[in-house]
């Protein structure tokens, strides 16, 4: 490790790593710096995306910010995401404070799977109070995904920290990224095989069980990933496509053979005819009894 300033790192947290406060510390240690952090907000995320955000308040991001630059004086600073004006003040006032020697921003406002991360009405507020105190932008928009503008960012506070002027420093780290973008190691979602078990689950248990949650628990995961795993691969929920495969299997039973409706509901675990009745209504736009004199 090279004899240098510690790199402050100011952003939100990436629990999957691929952004984030996680991925600028792997990519400044991979360099040969030394990262310290200050979280601005916490997220409920995976590879898949993200479900929740909670904002840190502001005193909190502005005690981080203040123990690190009070103990070892960071004289460069990458900052991401900020999604509040409350912590953006915060972190313009610590600027001005501190006046630290670099200043590297990444505007990134959304997610590589179109999530919005910062509200829209920030935008000008950022424009005017945090742009004029930076020595860098990295726009996200040159990029294929907000991963690798932030891990320019990062690799430019970096080489910045080096003393290099700003051309070079980022003109390095684009070479950075070109030399390690097809590195191994990245997380890969299990997506697409969680996707075939629930079909083979679906397979087995339609006739009994319509709920999501029995299907999550037959694979050991939260319905709510269940629920990004479907719409990832096919863009419905895990009911549509429960209630679509029961559906299908109605249609075959009325087309096929002499059960009577009320027969079919009970095949299939409705409660009443009228349930079965109902459901069927919904997936086809008429009643059972219509759909079989169609045949």
């Amino acid at each position: 490790m090279l004899n240098n300033k510690p790199i402050l790192t100011i952003t939100g947290s990436d629990p999957a790593g691929v952004s984030g406060v996680q991925a600028d510390i792997r990519t400044i240690s991979a360099l040969g710096g030394y990262a310290v952090s200050a979280i601005t907000s916490l997220t409920i995320q995976n590879t898949l995306g993200i479900q929740e955000f909670y904002d840190l308040p502001a005193h909190v991001v502005q005690g981080q910010i203040e123990a690190i630059m009070n103990d070892v004086e960071p004289r460069t600073v990458k900052i991401g995401m900020i999604r509040t004006p409350e912590t953006l003040q915060v972190i313009i006032d610590m600027l001005m404070k501190y006046k630290p020697g670099h200043v590297v921003y990444v505007p990134i406002m959304k997610s590589a799977k179109g999530e919005r991360l910062v509200p829209a009405s920030l935008a000008g507020e950022i424009n005017a109070g945090l742009a004029p105190l930076c020595t860098m932008i990295i726009p996200s928009s040159e990029f294929q995904t907000h991963g690798e503008a932030n891990t320019i960012a990062s690799a430019a506070a970096y080489f910045l920290d080096q003393s290099l002027p700003a051309e070079e420093a980022l003109r390095r780290a684009h070479q950075w990224l070109a030399a390690h973008s097809d590195t191994p190691g990245g997380l890969r979602s299990r997506s697409s095989e969680l996707f075939q078990q629930f079909l083979r689950q679906l397979e087995l248990h339609f006739r009994t069980n319509s709920d999501v949650f029995f299907y999550a628990d037959r694979l050991n995961v939260a319905a709510g990933y269940l629920a990004q795993v479907t719409r990832r691969n096919v863009g419905h929920s895990p009911k549509a496509i429960i209630d679509e495969r029961i559906a299908s299997e109605a249609a075959k039973l009325l087309q096929s053979t002499q059960l009577t409706v009320q027969e079919v509901a009970s095949r299939l675990n409705f409660s009443s005819q009228a349930h079965f009745t109902k459901f069927f209504r919904k997936q086809f736009a008429q009643t059972p009894t219509k759909f079989r004199k169609k045949r």
